[in-house]
């Protein structure tokens, strides 16, 4: 984050319309810019001029939130050292306040000063205990979680079943007018009290097209024209319906958080011979700490005693445990499995992997998709447009028509009112898109905006760099051709004994190959031919390694070999031997990821290398690319992503993926970078707009595929709810549809649309 980056809790903030609201106001005070408000973290983050008087500027922010949301407390955001302020420390308070209940609710209309209060209560609490071990703090963390448990939600739940009670009594048996009048008036108040005292103030604070106002009018009418059940079980129907919605956002919260629950919750600090158990952020850099089995790893490190399988998964995605030992780098969020280790800090908490990957999930949000922007501006003209065709519905008719009666035309016009709350779009399609965020990087694919993850829908092309991308970025001897009545084993052996001087990579990569310890007491002699190769004495026999200008100087008859790496040719006693090829090995799903992408729909895969062409070419050939560019320089390759820009659809998104630091200038050029293998590098994350954990091209199917999958979901609710609305507007204008089907077009559309959007966790199958 930049320093002139601002961010602020929004607390309590309920209501993805009223998030909407704040945002547009907060992005019209003067000296700010980038204003957004992420309704899902509950955070308002803005860039700032340095200029600017910052509290002046916090002032109008309160001020507008007061205006607004009056029950919306606003907090600075604490500098990272606070557990609690840091990156995962928001999730662990967002985590803690998705447990109580009606957060999350549209235009929720019930208290929030005790929610709050029971959430810091209980977040102090959950903070107390943090030190235990990881299953008694998720057993903590699981208490409470539904929505019953909340003392707010409790009062609400009796208020809704009392306020039923009456209302039943007053359906079902027979009673005189008055008394008839008095139940349901009674059982009106009861159910929604709330939300008439809320439209009264939200008047004086200038704000009418809000739902507590429009239900408001909606009821009132329907009791002024003497449908008095109808009033009552309007308003009923409706608080049931956030009710319900309310406990759908809440799962939905929890579930995003969920996915992301990767914070460590304590580090074991060596003091001595002693242990100690502390929070992550008191650990400083060279420190040592102990990691049992079962515990996650705190902080990133080096192991320096110890042998240990550890899980991955949480920051990879990847199932499979992976092997540790003395030497080994170690990340935050890695599970220990069996070993006990001994890490010693590389990093502060502030700055580890797994406070980055919290940090980049949670502000992923805030740069929001070009759909959530159309739905947020649509929302701020469709609302008062409803409410001024529900106007003209109750006025103009009776004055035009002959025999409209003003009571039929103001019941439609309150059929009207009751569907124009956008709240199915404004709540379910952020819901959505940090859910596919999410998703993704429960895969092991950080995605760093919903902007990003919306424009992975759009790949027309897509332009790998080669080293570290699609090959492992590691020589390996690929083939071992023994010629002239020698064996392969024997040929291997020669190329090793030549080598074991060496340092260069291709003579670390035969030994390597060879496996076996050298007997050094077996070279006799030792000479090294600049430009050429090796001369060697090894058990008495004379063993020439190099290029093929070596076999040519020393006189010796060799096979001219093309192959798509580095020859090194062998000689025994002046006789040709055979050769050895030692080429970047290409990556195991790499082949698997190309023939994926294609599947998606993908018009053209292409590669740009600095590599020579035939080993180019081998490679695409391998792989199946559709075209490829050899021996560029970095600017060229710059110039290659210019040219390919020019093939792309008017929509279509070109595509780069490389090992973000040598590629920053073309990640940068490109719609969207993606850096590959970033696991730890600091350079890589900051070069791209998506990072990909582990070394795996195929990871990039997944990113595209989760992206497909959010979209077709968030569209899904798009087209329900407008379809539903529209038609229910139609019906109602009509005289066909009731209040209840405006009901359920409005609260009913919503809690479906939340529930679709929690679909798009699930990635399984991804």
């Amino acid at each position: 984050m930049s320093n002139n980056r601002k961010e602020y809790i929004l607390e309590g903030l309920d209501c993805a319309n009223c998030a909407a609201k704040i945002e547009k106001k907060v992005g019209e005070i003067s000296g700010l810019q980038d204003a957004s408000v992420n309704f899902v973290t509950k955070t308002l983050s803005f860039e700032v001029n340095h200029t600017e008087d910052t509290e002046g500027i916090t002032s109008q922010i309160k001020n507008i939130v007061k205006k607004l949301e009056p029950d919306v407390k606003v907090k600075e955001k604490a500098a990272r050292r606070s557990s609690k302020s840091s990156p995962a420390g928001q999730y662990e308070s967002l985590k803690s306040n998705a447990r109580h209940a009606h957060e999350g609710q549209c235009c929720s209309n019930h208290e929030h000063g005790e929610h709050e209060e029971h959430s810091h209560a209980h977040d102090h609490e959950e903070h107390s205990h943090a030190h235990d071990h990881n299953d008694h703090g998720h057993d903590h963390d699981d208490h409470g979680h539904d929505h019953e448990h909340g003392e707010g939600g409790k009062k609400e739940l009796i208020k809704l079943v009392l306020g039923a009670a009456i209302f039943g009594i007053a359906v079902i048996f027979q009673f005189q007018t008055a008394v008839e009048f008095a139940l349901f008036f009674i059982s009106y108040l009861i159910v929604g009290g709330e939300v008439l005292l809320k439209a009264v103030k939200n008047i004086f604070r200038g704000q009418v097209f809000d739902e507590n106002f429009l239900m408001t009018v909606a009821t009132i009418g329907a009791f002024a024209i003497q449908e008095f059940p109808e009033g009552v079980a309007v308003m009923l129907f409706y608080q049931i319906g956030e009710y319900v919605q309310g406990i759908a956002v809440n799962r939905s919260r929890k579930s995003i958080t969920e996915l992301m629950d990767i914070r460590p919750d304590y580090a074991n600090l060596r003091v001595g011979n002693d242990t100690k158990r502390v929070d992550p952020e008191e650990v400083a850099v060279g420190d040592l700490i102990l990691v049992k089995p079962g515990e996650r790893v705190p902080l990133d490190g080096k192991v320096v005693e110890g042998r240990s399988m550890v899980d991955t998964s949480a920051l990879t995605g990847e199932s499979v445990p992976r092997e540790v030992e003395t030497g080994n780098e170690v990340l935050s969020g890695f599970i220990n499995k069996n070993g006990v280790l001994t890490v010693e800090v590389s990093k502060e908490f502030g700055d580890s992997t797994v406070t980055k990957i919290l940090d980049l999930v949670q502000n992923a949000s805030n740069r929001k998709a070009p759909t959530e922007n159309f739905i947020t501006k649509f929302a701020r003209y469709y609302t008062p447009a409803v409410v001024i065709i529900a106007a003209a519905l109750a006025v103009i008719p009776p004055l035009v028509m002959e025999g409209a009666t003003f009571s039929e035309w103001l019941y439609r016009a309150l059929v009207f009112l009751v569907i124009s709350c956008p709240c199915a779009l404004v709540i379910s399609i952020p819901l959505g898109f940090f859910g596919g965020i999410g998703g993704a990087s429960k895969r092991g694919v950080l995605v760093k905006g919903s902007n990003y993850l919306e424009a992975l829908n759009n790949v027309d092309i897509v332009v790998f760099d080669k080293t570290g991308t699609l090959t492992k970025g590691v020589f390996k001897v690929t083939e071992i051709e023994a010629k002239n009545d020698f064996q392969n084993d024997e040929l291997l052996e020669f190329a090793a004994y030549a080598e074991s001087y060496s340092t260069h990579p291709i003579a670390v990569s035969i030994l390597k190959e060879y496996g076996r310890e050298i007997d050094q007491d077996q070279i006799s002699s030792y000479n090294e031919i600049a430009g050429h190769g090796i001369k060697v004495n090894v058990k008495g026999r004379e063993i020439l390694a190099g290029n093929r200008k070596l076999m040519e100087s020393e006189g010796i008859s060799a096979d001219l070999i093309d192959a798509a790496g580095t020859v090194v040719y062998l000689a025994a006693d002046k006789k040709f031997a055979g050769h050895i090829l030692i080429s970047d090995e290409i990556k195991e799903d790499a082949k698997e990821a190309i023939a994926g992408l294609k599947q998606l729909g993908i018009k053209k895969t292409v590669m740009l290398t600095g590599d020579s062409r035939s080993i180019a070419e081998k490679v695409s050939r391998q792989l199946g690319l559709d075209e490829f560019h050899a021996e560029l320089l970095p600017n060229q390759k710059v110039e290659e992503i210019e040219k390919l820009d020019q093939e792309k659809s008017k929509k279509g998104k070109l595509l780069f993926v490389g090992d973000g630091i040598n590629d920053a200038p073309v990640l940068a050029r490109a719609d969207v970078g993606i850096a590959m293998g970033a696991l730890g590098s600091d350079a890589a994350i900051e070069a791209a707009d998506v990072v990909i954990m582990t070394d795996e091209p195929s990871k990039i199917v997944s990113g595209i595929k989760m992206a497909k999958r959010t979209r077709t979901i968030v569209w899904q609710n798009i087209i329900f709810a407008m379809v539903v609305k529209l038609i229910v507007l139609g019906l109602g204008a009509g005289g066909v549809a009731t209040i209840w089907e405006a009901v359920f077009a409005d609260v009913g559309v919503a809690l479906i649309a939340v529930l679709n959007a929690a679909r798009v966790l699930n990635v399984k199958d991804i």
